[in-house]
C-alpha cells in the first residue's frame, strides 16, 4: 500500500478513535513524553539558549525517531503501518478532549455556577480564573477552543501529511516542549527560547489552515477574512493571531484585551473589535461546533493534498 493511503486510511482512524475515545484518563502517550521531557530538563538545565537547544533536539528528536523507527519496522506490513499511523494520530490529536472541557465549562456557567467554572478552567487554559466573571470566562474558553483546533489537531494532521509517523510525533513534542518551558518566566526566558521559537515554526503552517477552513467552515467567511488581515498581525503570538481572529470573525465576537497569566498581566489588541460583540455563554458551544467543522475539513485538505502531490511526483518520474 502506497504512503499516501496508509496515511489517508490511518489518520481518518486515528481521529475517528478520538471522537469515541477520547484521550485516556491514565497512561497517555503525550503526558509520558512529558515525563521523559521533564526528566530531561532536570539533567540539562542551564540559565542559557545553547543548553535549550539541546533539550529541544533531545526531546523532540527522540520522539520523531521514535516514530521513524516504528514507521521503518512495520512498512513490510499494509495493516500494521495503517494501525501504526491510527495509534500516532489518536496518540497526538486532542479534539474531543478540547470539546469535552469546554463544553463542561460552558454548563457550569449556564447553570450559574462560576465557581465551578473556574476552578475547570485551569484544565484548559492557563488563564487566572480568579479575576473573571462569566462572561470573561466564556471568552477565555472561546479563544482557548481556537488556538488548541490548530495546536491539537489541525497542526498535527499537517505534519503527518508531510511526514507520516514521525511528523505527527514531532509536532506533539515539539508543542509540547513549548508548553512546558516556551513561556517567558524567569526559569524559562532563555533555556525555553529554542522550543519556543521551533514551536512558532511547526505551528505556522497548521495556523493558517486552521485560519483559511475556519472562515470557509463559519457563518460569516467574509467577517472572519477582515479580522484575521485587520487584527492578527497586532497579537503577540504569530500563530494564535490569526487563528483567534478568524474564529472571532467568524462567530461574530470579539477576542482578546486584558488579560492574565501566573499574576502577570498583558494587554492584547482586541481581535475583531470593529464589528464583534462580546463573547456571551452561548458561544461556547459554537466555538466548539466550528472547531469541529474545521478538524473534518482539515483532514480531508491533508489527504487531498498528500493523495495529490504523490501523483504528481509519480507522474514526474515517469515523464
Amino acid at each position: 500500500m502506497r504512503a499516501d493511503r496508509v496515511f489517508a486510511y490511518g489518520a481518518a482512524a486515528g481521529l475517528l478513535g478520538d471522537l469515541l475515545l477520547g484521550d485516556p484518563r491514565r497512561g497517555h502517550p503525550v503526558a509520558a513524553f512529558g515525563r521523559a521531557a521533564g526528566a530531561v530538563e532536570k539533567v540539562l538545565w542551564r540559565d542559557h539558549r545553547g543548553w535549550g537547544v539541546l533539550h529541544t533536539a533531545v526531546c523532540a528528536g527522540g520522539a520523531a525517531a521514535l516514530g521513524a523507527v516504528a514507521q521503518h519496522v512495520v512498512r513490510p506490513s499494509r495493516t500494521a503501518s495503517v494501525a501504526l499511523t491510527a495509534a500516532a494520530t489518536w496518540a497526538v490529536v486532542g479534539g474531543t478532549s478540547l470539546a469535552r472541557e469546554a463544553r463542561v465549562i460552558g454548563r457550569a456557567l449556564e447553570a450559574g455556577d462560576v465557581e465551578g467554572a473556574r476552578e475547570r478552567l485551569p484544565h484548559l487554559c492557563g488563564r487566572d480564573p480568579q479575576s473573571l466573571d462569566a462572561d470573561g470566562i466564556a471568552r477565555a474558553v472561546v479563544e482557548s477552543v481556537a488556538e488548541n483546533t490548530s495546536d491539537a489537531v489541525v497542526g498535527a494532521l499537517v505534519w503527518g501529511a508531510v511526514g507520516g509517523v514521525p511528523g505527527l510525533l514531532g509536532f506533539r513534542a515539539v508543542n509540547t516542549l513549548d508548553a512546558m518551558v516556551g513561556h517567558r518566566s524567569p526559569k524559562y526566558r532563555r533555556y525555553g527560547w529554542a522550543s519556543a521559537r521551533l514551536d512558532d515554526v511547526a505551528g505556522w503552517p497548521g495556523a493558517r489552515l486552521t485560519a483559511v477552513l475556519a472562515a470557509v467552515a463559519g457563518g460569516d467567511p467574509r467577517g472572519a477574512v477582515r479580522a484575521w488581515r485587520a487584527d492578527a498581525a497586532q497579537h503577540p503570538s504569530p500563530n494564535a493571531g490569526p487563528v483567534e481572529a478568524s474564529f472571532a470573525g467568524a462567530l461574530g465576537v470579539r477576542l482578546g484585551g486584558t488579560l492574565s497569566y501566573g499574576g502577570r498581566v498583558e494587554h492584547r489588541p482586541v481581535l475583531n473589535g470593529a464589528t464583534g460583540r462580546a463573547v456571551r455563554v452561548a458561544d461556547i458551544e459554537r466555538a466548539v461546533r466550528l472547531s469541529q467543522r474545521v478538524s473534518r475539513l482539515a483532514l480531508g485538505v491533508c489527504v487531498g493534498a498528500r493523495l495529490l502531490t504523490r501523483g504528481r511526483f509519480r507522474r514526474g518520474r515517469t515523464s
